[in-house]
């Protein structure tokens, strides 16, 4: 394998999550149980909103693709993650890697932006609440959807893209131990300075814009709220944002602290765990927070098991 550019490395060397053999087995049923509990959570997400009474609200429907894209970009990642803690030497080949990439990063870009589009529907619900089903309409909703995927796609195809043409070196072309952390270019490659602030370009509007978005919306929902004279609609419209907020709050926090920081302060176990969380463990968390906070969905999956009592 020489070292001239991209095209003559035809693989790259996965690092393994610990180097301790002991640890391989626990980890390895740790994160088949989160998997676990990610697929069942998700697909029960979408499944329980398809048989409630609101098939087609906002809420619900944006809900259900957001359980869509965790279940997807989790079963990009983690499969080939365990299958990592069972050889000694992990090897992906350079397309393998690009494509994993390229379709991680189409889901989690989608992702970014359906979370926006969500704040977008808790500002017209409580700034606008007359209008809401005008707004909100399940054609304008459904725009709304594709929009959010096209912008998968193209932030996505470009990335990879300008990742695919960046010269790799043979001393470093050992990768962490999955190609979705390709993207904090810290595979140590022989690449143009021009290409590397593309491509940090890039990934910041594809963060950084969400994110805006996210806080103008909430901004005019607080000051709504602080308008709202009566304690119950207060606690009504909180109780409202209260599930988004947590999901917002954890997948850009978690995102700005692995992709927004010093180099110098980067290490390697750091990396490591704060990749796992946001590709693994979130995909877990928001089926759990949506389902434990709505009450609609908590009583359709009384209704799932049997129960005959709705929830309070």
């Amino acid at each position: 394998m020489t070292t001239s550019n991209h095209s003559s490395v035809t693989e790259f060397i996965l690092e393994g999550f610990t180097n301790n053999p002991e640890l391989q087995l626990p980890l390895f049923l740790l994160f088949l149980g989160i998997y676990v509990v990610s697929v069942v959570g998700n697909l029960g997400t979408i499944i329980l909103i398809s048989i409630t009474t609101q098939p087609h609200s906002p809420m619900y429907y944006f809900l259900s693709h957001l359980s869509f894209i965790d279940l997807c970009y989790s079963s990009i990642i983690t499969p080939k993650m365990l299958v990592n803690f069972v050889p000694e030497k992990n090897i992906i080949s350079f397309l393998q890697c690009m494509a994993q990439l390229y379709f991680f990063l189409i889901f989690v870009i989608a992702e970014g932006y359906l979370l926006t589009t969500m704040a977008y529907d808790h500002y017209v619900a409580i700034c606008s609440p007359l209008l809401y089903n005008t707004i909100m309409s399940h054609r304008v909703c459904s725009i709304m959807m594709v929009v959010v995927y096209s912008l998968g796609l193209f932030g996505a195809t470009v990335h990879t893209t300008h990742m695919s043409m960046l010269f790799f070196c043979e001393p470093h072309i050992v990768s962490h131990y999955f190609c979705d952390v390709i993207p904090l270019l810290t595979l140590s490659c022989c690449s143009t300075h021009i290409n590397e602030i593309l491509l940090f370009a890039i990934g910041g509007i594809n963060a950084l814009a969400p994110t805006l978005a996210v806080l103008v919306s909430y901004a005019f929902i607080l000051s709504s709220i602080l308008c709202i004279c009566s304690t119950e609609g207060c606690s009504k419209a909180f109780g409202t944002c209260s599930s988004h907020l947590m999901a917002v709050g954890i997948f850009f926090g978690s995102i700005m602290f692995m992709y927004f920081k010093p180099s110098s302060s980067n290490t390697m176990e750091q990396e490591k765990v704060s990749s796992v969380f946001y590709t693994t463990v979130i995909p877990m968390l928001n089926p759990l927070i949506y389902s434990l906070r709505n009450k609609a969905v908590k009583s359709a999956l009384r209704n799932a098991v049997g129960g005959r009592y709705s929830s309070s």
